[in-house]
């Protein structure tokens, strides 16, 4: 059979086995299984076990149960409450401050925690209440959480920039680099949609609060510095030079535990026990996929059907910007029905041979691949975040809450294009601190 027909019948299999319910990992291994067994006999599958455990067999993947473990123990305590106050206690004279502090309060605990689902959560709690108190609109309040909530996944530490770089075997120092300014970009596009929409809609007369002495302000921060160097001090030592990514990430797991016992007293056995066992759930999670990705990709290739894939969109007579458009437009649609790491475990094969060849920067795409899975962190049927955020605020509709959204997305795609126009804002900082990408 031609490799690229088989590559259709690959994708309507996956596409059919993960909508029958069964999880993403199961779901990679049976069709992976199904077509080595059709096409490469039985003996193929003797392979499995090897390429499976294989897969797991990388140091850098112990990055990831250390950076769960380092966000679960910030967001099992009170610090994202404590972040929220005291952004709004030293913003509070600035008009429209309120939904600038929630959205720099997403930005740094999405930083500190890397779950978006949890950030929506801690900051959304206290800050959603208040700013329908203060009269901003329920879709500016909603909608300002929800997205800033999608941070978590691109400024770094970044699991899912972890994911991607093993995935193809990409720099994660790089990767990290890559996603700070257009991490402050969002943060900003974020900020300006919010206040435009604050004082189109709003009353002005009760944007701002009341005023907060300078004891008040000052009394908050030690709660809140000791994380906000924690990162920074993992960020160093990862640039620096003093370690991998795998020992910081250990170390800021072991220092985020210590000052979450010191200063929150989560000195309980049974809440210890809480944070260890969620981090270790999601760690188990996501390497699973990762080893099941693994499979997946190896039937790809033992298929030639990423091969035929590269070899016939090189041969395609396109601009590659209209390729890239495809592409995004790809990507979309499947962070539409899938988590992060499972686009990008399952497309980075396929996906990566066809923008290198095109002339892309695999560093570049990694940014751009992400915000697109940020927009279906917001983007129904599956929303996450969407869910989490009626959950907290159940009087504020579904509805409502998908309307204040959407000008979110429409500032992500204004990002993408930004990316296309200006791939520096992706690849500059990466060249600047670790010398020009090979």
């Amino acid at each position: 059979m031609d490799p690229l027909t088989l590559g259709a019948l690959v994708a309507v299999a996956t596409v059919f086995v993960l909508f029958s319910g069964v999880s993403v990992a199961l779901g990679l291994l049976i069709v992976s299984a199904g077509f080595l067994i059709v096409f490469d006999g039985m003996r193929s599958l003797e392979l499995m076990p090897e390429i499976l455990f294989g897969k797991l067999n990388n140091f850098a993947l112990l990055s990831i149960p250390m950076f769960i473990i380092m966000g679960a123990s910030i967001a099992s305590t009170r610090a994202g409450a404590d972040l929220y106050e005291a952004l709004e206690r030293w913003l509070t004279r600035v008009p429209g401050g309120l939904v600038v502090s929630n959205l720099g309060a997403c930005a740094l605990f999405a930083a500190m925690s890397g779950s978006s689902p949890a950030t929506c959560a801690a900051i959304g709690k206290m800050g959603i209440p208040e700013m329908r108190k203060r009269g901003y609109p329920d879709g500016v309040a909603a909608g300002s959480i929800a997205a800033g909530g999608t941070l978590g996944i691109l400024i770094p530490p970044s699991v899912t920039m972890i994911v991607y770089g093993i995935a193809t075997e990409t720099s994660i120092g790089r990767l990290f680099l890559a996603g700070v300014i257009p991490g402050l970009l969002l943060v900003s596009l974020f900020m300006a949609w919010s206040l435009w929409s604050t004082w189109r809609s709003g009353d002005a007369r009760v944007l701002t609060a009341g005023s907060y002495t300078w004891r008040q302000k000052f009394e908050i921060l030690p709660r809140v510095v000791p994380f906000i160097a924690i990162i920074l001090g993992v960020l160093y030592a990862m640039y620096g030079g003093v370690a991998t990514p795998s020992e910081t990430a250990a170390v800021g797991a072991l220092l985020c535990l210590l000052i979450a016992m010191a200063i929150y007293r989560l000195w309980n056995p049974r809440d210890l026990w809480v944070v260890l066992r969620d981090s270790t759930k999601e760690s188990v999670m996501i390497l699973f996929i990762i080893a099941a990705a693994g499979v997946f990709s190896y039937m790809l290739s033992s298929l030639f059907i990423t091969q035929s894939i590269a070899e016939w969109i090189g041969t395609l007579d396109v601009n590659r910007w209209v390729l890239m458009g495809a592409i995004n437009v790809f990507l979309l649609i499947a962070g539409f029905f899938l988590p992060p790491v499972a686009v990008i475990l399952m497309a980075a094969p396929i996906l990566l041979p066809i923008i290198t060849t095109a002339g892309f920067d695999p560093i570049w795409f990694a940014v751009v691949l992400t915000i697109n899975m940020e927009i279906g962190l917001i983007s129904p049927p599956v929303g996450l975040n969407l869910y989490v955020i009626n959950g907290i605020a159940p009087d504020i509709s579904l509805r409502t809450i998908l309307t204040g959204s959407l000008p979110f997305v429409g500032c992500m795609v204004v990002a993408i294009v930004l990316l296309c126009l200006f791939p520096g804002l992706a690849t500059w900082l990466p060249d600047a601190v670790m010398g020009p990408g090979r």
